[in-house]
Order: structure tokens, then C-alpha cells, then sequence
């Protein structure tokens, strides 16, 4: 089965592809790890991406789109994969239906933007050791301080607030239109990302097997 799963940042897409691979015994594909996959092995998309990220420019996408046509055709693809992170935008989506690649189910894990709000900017972590708190959901117990080592307990810039919302407006810009072009294909099935993980994870699995 060949899946792609949408949702805003914060919305648990990475957590449900682990669910899905784990299930369907078929790999997930995020485009930041293939990106990183095709630096390291020195492929001729791989040298052509590093020649912008050196520049600090981003990838253009018919970098990424060959990046991601080049990782399609391994054979660990050949039962299905679930594509985390791409395609963003409609032309993305575009040059892969081009591509020939047949998609079965596109999965939107819907969070409401004030959820994710409070879910990104109550997280942190300790600068020290790399544990994660939440300061709703899984507080430390000494305020500020990790439970492991001690040591002083941050914010990551990506989860403040106003970061937040900014990558919460550019998805539903350039990144939930998609949701309109799959629909119209027949393809889209929306779950509501729940308060529990292991719930959304039943329900995803539900819409998928549907």
C-alpha cells in the first residue's frame, strides 16, 4: 500500500508512520532522513541538494522530487511506503502523480492549531542530557530541572510560541491545499488526532484498513 500522510507540525505525523511501518511492514519515507541519506552516499541528487544547503539556500523541488524518485525505487519499496513530509506543496504532488508513483490513501491527522500550540511550546528539554518534559503531560519533578541529571531544563527555539504559529501559517498556505487535490481523487480519509497516541494510532490504522 502506498500511503501519504499530511498534518500541521506538532500534529503526530512521525509517531503514526512508525505505527503504520510497523504494521504493513513497509518503510516510512521522510523527506528531511532521505535528503540527509542522499548527502551521505554522495548520489548525484544528494551532491546536487548539498550545493544549495552549502549556499543555505532550500532545496528546489526538483532536487528533493529526484531525491525522493531515486529512494522510491529501492527494494525495500516494492510492498508499499508511507511518504512523511512530502509532497508540501501542489506542484510537489504534481510531479509525483507525473512520476507515474500510485498513491492508494492519503491520511490527514487533524489537530486543531490551538492544540498544537499547547502541545509544541509546553515541551522541553534538558540542555544536558536530551530528555523531554512536557509541562502538561509529563512534568519533571523539581520545576526546571531533568529528573535524569539534573540539569537545567530549556525551551527549543522551534517550540516557542510565535515559532510555532508561523510554521502553523505556511502549512495551511502551501501544504493543506493538498488536502482539496487528494480529495477531489478520491483518496483523502481525515482522523482526528486524540489526546491519547495510542487512540489516533487506532483510528489511523481503522482509516487505512477502511
Amino acid at each position: 500500500m502506498n500511503l501519504i500522510l499530511l498534518g500541521a507540525p506538532g500534529a503526530g505525523k512521525g509517531t503514526q508512520a512508525e505505527v503504520i511501518c510497523s504494521k504493513l511492514h513497509i518503510p516510512a519515507i521522510s523527506t528531511g532522513n532521505i535528503i540527509r541519506e542522499a548527502l551521505k552516499s554522495g548520489t548525484k541528487m544528494g551532491l546536487a541538494a548539498k550545493s544549495y544547503m552549502d549556499k543555505g539556500d532550500l532545496v528546489p523541488d526538483e532536487v528533493v522530487i529526484g531525491i525522493v524518485k531515486d529512494r522510491l525505487k529501492q527494494p525495500d519499496c516494492k510492498n508499499g511506503f508511507v511518504l512523511d513530509g512530502f509532497p508540501r506543496t501542489i506542484p510537489q504532488a504534481e510531479a509525483l502523480d507525473k512520476m507515474g508513483v500510485q498513491i492508494d490513501k492519503v491520511v490527514e491527522i487533524h489537530v486543531s492549531d490551538d492544540r498544537i500550540v499547547a502541545r509544541m511550546s509546553g515541551r522541553r528539554v534538558c540542555e544536558d542530557c536530551g530528555v523531554s518534559y512536557h509541562m502538561l503531560y509529563k512534568k519533571p519533578t523539581v520545576e526546571g530541572k531533568c529528573d535524569a541529571c539534573g540539569g537545567t531544563l530549556v525551551q527549543r527555539a522551534d517550540d516557542h510560541p510565535d515559532t510555532v504559529k508561523a510554521r502553523l501559517k505556511e502549512y495551511h498556505t502551501k501544504t493543506e491545499p493538498l488536502k482539496d487535490y487528494y480529495d477531489k481523487q478520491g483518496k483523502l480519509v481525515i482522523v482526528e488526532g486524540q489526546e491519547d497516541v495510542a487512540d489516533t494510532s487506532r483510528l489511523t490504522l481503522a482509516a487505512i484498513e477502511a
